[in-house]
């Protein structure tokens, strides 16, 4: 074989199977986010390194949130994933030790012995490769919609920083063969539903891993193969499991992780705009700012209450919609008056979620564990796996948020409502009303919404089913708090985009009053900007779902700090 340099690397081989591992080779050593390899079928392999971009290195300890979601949400190979030397070790270290347990014959839980509830069938050495597979395939049976790509990827690469602190056995070749899956882009098939959140994702993370060794099914540029085959094109080849490898893979929370980190940070995006859109309906219904004193909130010192009246402080900020001292209306309704008590709150719940995930995004959470001291090898088995930590907090999170929702339908059936606001605005908003029912029907949306997210934040964490014949008698459910959550998040986002469409008409109406030229906000200004950019005011009745869909995009795509 021959290579050469340049913008492209091209190798002359004898064979396919040569072209495909010279191609691993080279995807190991030096990628880019517009890399390809195309092979002629003639022994003609040509790769093209397209643009070089920067690595995040994964030692197992030091992944950040920011960097996870980059990683998440970048196209193959931006940035690469790798692996840090020290972690490199630590892993062949372990791996090393299960093969030294092995010679020695060791009784090992997952290692020569069964799973679960034949946790005390020892396997006969000559099948320990058997039993890794089977683990895969046997616990490969979740159902429901398959993950996006971007949960796929996060997926992946918990799972890949979990591996790399060198304390569950694999080896480095299947590691790096599932960070090469994340590089190439190439994306496991992974059913959402069929994780218990205790003794890991078991059903999603087996069809995680299933691509690796060639079964399955998984996503390469677009399109859904075989998992064979998926590897082919990608110019890998799949691994045949050694011992403890299959459990390495599938027992851990990375599904339960990954949905926490992502929705976490989803929520603080949502936070933000929940306080943006109060201020621009209390500017609609001539709210006045004095709650937000921050005498008030010294004096009951929650850190992300006062945090929060701070902000709605500056959001408002030269505001002249905005009502002064007035002996003859005080004090507004609560959903106005204390929007720091509410959304602050809500704003202490995200800021647990990020400490909790933040932890277990560098946390070891698959059994047995092993651990070297020297010569020493000790084997301890344990329950890292279990996920009621996280369980909680995505709880926790889907409560807060579902708060978001709640009050800002209320906001909404105050604008919407003329004797609520006491006519300061129209009723439902509408011109001519009667003849047209103008945001009427908006608001029955945002209740049912609201609604929705009642019954969706029942807790899942204070639910338990026991499994393996009751060896597996307590779990945490916490994948379904993920799952949960999101449908919450996804709620309130089309609540809050309903609350922006209706203090922007709120507004219109009351500059007929006031005055074309009267300021709105330092901060509501510029988001009244961005919504009549994409709806203009309602004059008379006409489909609203198409706007109500462009200022739901604004509400995705969030504001800034």
């Amino acid at each position: 074989m021959g290579i050469s340099g340049g913008c492209f690397i091209t190798a002359v081989c004898e064979s396919e199977g040569d072209a495909l591992f010279v191609a691993a080779a080279i995807r190991r050593v030096v990628s880019g986010p517009d890399s390809r390899i195309d092979y002629s079928g003639s022994g003609l392999l040509r790769y093209s390194l397209g643009r070089m971009c920067r690595s995040v290195i994964l030692d197992g300890e030091h992944l950040t949130l920011e960097q996870f979601v980059e990683v998440a949400n970048s196209e193959a190979g931006q940035p690469r994933v790798e692996l840090a030397d020290a972690a490199k070790v630590k892993v062949k270290r372990a791996a090393q030790a299960v093969q030294t347990m092995l010679r020695e014959g060791r009784v090992a839980y997952g290692i020569t012995t069964g799973f679960g509830a034949f946790k005390d069938r020892v396997i006969p050495r000559e099948q320990v490769e058997q039993l890794q597979r089977n683990i895969l395939v046997s616990h490969a049976v979740g159902v429901g919609e398959p993950f996006d790509r971007v949960t796929t990827r996060a997926i992946m690469l918990i799972r890949a920083n979990t591996l790399a602190r060198g304390f569950s056995g694999i080896r480095m070749e299947t590691l790096q063969l599932l960070l090469d899956l994340l590089n190439a882009g190439e994306h496991p098939v992974i059913p959402s539903k069929g994780s218990l959140g205790a003794s890991g994702d078991l059903a999603p993370l087996a069809h995680m891993s299933l691509p690796l060794i060639g079964e399955g099914t998984a996503e390469f540029r677009g399109e859904i193969l075989e998992g064979r085959e998926a590897l082919r094109r990608a110019g890998l080849q799949p691994v045949t499991l050694a011992a403890k490898e299959g459990l390495a893979l599938t027992n851990g929370t990375a599904v339960m992780c990954a949905l926490g980190v992502l929705e976490t940070v989803r929520a603080e995006r949502i936070c933000r705009m929940a306080d943006v859109a109060a201020c621009l309906s209390l500017e609609a219904l001539h709210g006045t700012v004095r709650a937000f004193d921050e005498r008030i909130h010294e004096l009951r010192p929650f850190p992300r209450q006062m945090e929060c009246a701070a902000r709605l402080r500056a959001l408002l900020e030269g505001s002249e919609f905005v009502r002064g001292s007035d002996s003859t209306n005080v004090q507004d309704a609560y959903t106005l008056r204390c929007i720091p008590q509410v959304h602050g709150a809500a704003r202490d719940a995200i800021a647990y979620s990020r400490w909790v995930f933040a932890i277990e995004l560098n946390a070891v959470t698959d059994n047995p564990l092993i651990f070297c001291e020297g010569d020493q090898i000790e084997i301890l088995s344990g329950g890292n796996f279990h996920g009621q930590p996280l369980a909680i907090a995505l709880d926790y999170l889907a409560i807060a948020i579902s708060g978001f929702g709640n009050i800002s339908e209320r906001r909404i059936m105050r604008l919407t409502d003329e004797a609520s606001n006491t006519q300061t605005l129209p009723a439902f908003l509408a011109v001519n009303g009667g003849l047209n029912s103008g945001f009427m029907i908006l608001q029955y949306t945002a209740a049912a919404l609201a609604t929705e997210n009642k019954v969706l934040s029942h807790p899942a964490s204070v639910d338990t089913i026991p499994t393996s014949a009751n060896v597996e008698d307590h779990v945490s459910m916490g994948c379904t708090a993920g799952l949960k959550l999101r449908q919450v998040a996804g709620n309130v986002e089309h609540i809050l985009a309903i609350e922006l469409m209706a203090a922007a008409q709120g507004i219109d109406f009351r500059r007929r009053v006031l005055g074309e030229k009267t300021r709105l906000g330092r901060g509501t200004g510029p988001m009244y900007e961005r919504i009549r950019e994409k709806v203009p005011f309602i004059e008379e009745e006409t489909v609203l779902s198409g706007y109500m869909a462009e200022v739901h995009e604004i509400v995705i795509r969030g504001v800034g700090q």
